[in-house]
């Protein structure tokens, strides 16, 4: 099996399914032809967490994947961020209601009020500081 890569689509094209492409209109006008054992390498070089990028001749080759963006930071932070509040909210939600029918045992009124502390200091977290945020410690 051969392949071809376009530089432009940032993909890999089966060789032999040319006329299938060409009849679906979607084979690249720009590829370079790519060698078995180098697109072996590069598929198995992405399990390394390499990205596959072209080089200046349109080949395709293995690098590090860039460095998250400010915004990418934030957005990581603010998905965490919504997690860890679900998680602590699942937790406190059965908490609150032994103590409202006021069958809490002393373990589950101390647990409710660790959860509750730490959603208070989850909740205070400021995303825009990312990725120097200071998580809060989980309760005990």
């Amino acid at each position: 099996m051969s392949y071809i890569y376009s530089p432009e689509n940032g993909a890999f094209y089966n060789d032999d399914l040319e006329a299938d492409y060409r009849s679906a209109q979607t084979w690249p006008d720009n590829y370079v032809s790519v060698l078995d054992e180098d697109y072996v390498s590069l598929m198995e070089g992405q399990a390394d967490g390499k990205i596959i990028i072209p080089d200046k001749n349109g080949y395709p080759v293995l690098a590090e994947p860039p460095a998250p963006t400010y915004e990418e930071h934030v957005s990581q932070a603010t998905m965490q961020k919504n997690a860890l509040m679900k998680t602590a909210s699942d937790i406190i939600t059965p908490l609150e209601d032994a103590a409202e029918l006021g069958i809490a045992t002393d373990e589950e009124a101390a647990s409710l009020l660790g959860w509750k502390r730490y959603r208070v200091m989850l909740n205070r977290v400021d995303v825009s500081a990312a990725p120097d945020i200071q998580w809060p410690a989980l309760p005990a």
